[in-house]
C-alpha cells in the first residue's frame, strides 16, 4: 500500500478498532444474555417451587450474579419488608400496592438499562462507518488523481493500485457497519422481549403479594 497517504492509513486503522469494538460488544451481550437465561431459568425454577415469597430469590448472592427475574423478584421482597415496618393505619391496601408496583418498575427500568449498555456504541457503528470509509476513499482518490496529473500517465496500470487502494477504506466502512447494524436491531428486539417477561413477572409478583397476606388488598 505504498500509494495510501497517511489519513486513508489513518482511517484504515479507526475502522479496524471500529470493528474490533463492535465485535467485542457482540460477543459480551451474547455471554450476558446466555447468563442471564439461565439464572432467569433457575429463579422461575425457584419460583414455582416456593412456598412463600421469601424463598423465591437467592438474596445472598451479588447483583452481578442474579438474572433479571431474580433481581425484580428481590426488589420486591425488599419493598415488601419495608412495607411490613410500616404501622397498620399508616397506608392502606392501594398504597401499599403502589409503592410495591413502583419498586419493580425501578428495577425494571435499571434491568432494561443494563441490558441497553453498548447499543449506543453499536448504533454509533453503524450510522458513522460508511461515511468515515468514504472520506478515506475520496481523501484517497484525490491523492491518486494528483499522483497520476504528476506522473503524467493515465494508463490503467497507473490508475488502478492507487484507486484500488483508495476504495479499501469503503469497503472496510460497510464491513463495520454491516455487522454493528445487525447486532444492534437484534439486541432491541431481544431487550423488547425480555421487557415483556419482565413486565408479566412483576403482574404475577404483585398477585401473589396479595395472596400471600402483606396488607396490599
Amino acid at each position: 500500500m505504498n500509494g495510501v497517504s497517511g489519513i486513508v492509513v489513518g482511517v484504515l486503522w479507526l475502522l479496524g478498532l471500529l470493528s474490533v469494538l463492535t465485535w467485542a460488544i457482540i460477543f459480551t451481550k451474547l455471554l450476558r444474555k446466555w447468563q442471564d437465561r439461565r439464572r432467569n431459568q433457575r429463579s422461575l425454577e425457584s419460583w414455582s417451587r416456593a412456598t412463600s415469597l421469601r424463598e423465591t430469590t437467592p438474596a445472598s448472592k451479588p447483583e452481578g450474579a442474579l438474572g433479571s427475574l431474580a433481581g425484580l423478584g428481590l426488589a420486591g421482597i425488599s419493598e415488601l419488608n419495608s412495607l411490613a415496618k410500616c404501622g397498620p393505619g399508616e397506608l392502606d391496601a392501594h398504597d401499599r400496592r403502589e409503592m410495591l408496583q413502583l419498586a419493580l418498575r425501578q428495577q425494571m427500568h435499571h434491568e432494561q438499562s443494563r441490558f441497553e449498555s453498548g447499543l449506543a456504541v453499536l448504533a454509533s457503528i453503524g450510522s458513522t462507518s460508511p461515511f468515515i470509509g468514504l472520506f478515506g476513499t475520496v481523501w484517497g482518490i484525490m491523492g491518486a488523481l494528483k499522483g497520476i496529473s504528476a506522473s503524467g500517465s493515465a494508463g490503467i496500470e497507473v490508475v488502478a493500485g492507487p484507486i484500488g487502494e483508495a476504495l479499501l477504506a469503503t469497503a472496510m466502512g460497510i464491513a463495520a457497519a454491516v455487522p454493528a447494524v445487525l447486532a444492534h436491531n437484534y439486541f432491541l428486539r431481544q431487550i423488547r422481549v425480555m421487557a415483556g417477561e419482565m413486565d408479566l413477572f412483576c403482574t404475577r409478583f404483585v398477585h401473589r403479594a396479595i395472596r400471600s397476606g402483606y396488607g396490599l388488598g
